[in-house]
């Protein structure tokens, strides 16, 4: 098993930067792509970003292109996602998951492993 724990979700102000981090533990080298994903209050959970297991692929949502940066370090079995020029609209908690095969899809079911996910705030 995998297991997978969110930090550095906060209240931040519109325009204002987070990072989000994601430690997995367990049977890390059974990882390959992993990627976040959110659900807002009344909404359904969205794709945001998604990366390859060497790092030298990524996927973004539209929605997030140009101000979310998602990156790996596999030494500390950790994803990050740097968000910058966040908007209210991004408010959110986020997911971090992770696949078991070589996928940086938007498919969320496409994913074996969650997390219990962290809180985003965008507010002033």
């Amino acid at each position: 098993q995998v297991q997978l724990v969110e930090s550095g979700g906060g209240l931040v102000q519109p325009g204002g930067s987070l990072r989000l981090s994601c430690a997995a533990s367990g049977r890390t080298f059974s990882i390959y792509g992993m990627g976040w994903f959110r659900q807002a209050p009344g909404k359904e959970r969205e794709f945001v970003a998604a990366i390859s297991r060497s790092g030298g692929s990524t996927n973004y949502a539209d929605s997030v292109k140009g101000r979310f940066t998602i990156s790996r370090d596999n030494g500390k079995n950790t994803v990050y996602l740097q968000m910058n020029s966040l908007k209210p609209e991004d408010t959110a908690v986020y997911y971090c998951a992770a696949a078991s095969r070589s996928y940086i899809g938007s498919n969320g079911p496409s994913y074996a492993y969650w997390g219990q996910g962290t809180q985003v705030t965008v507010s002033s």
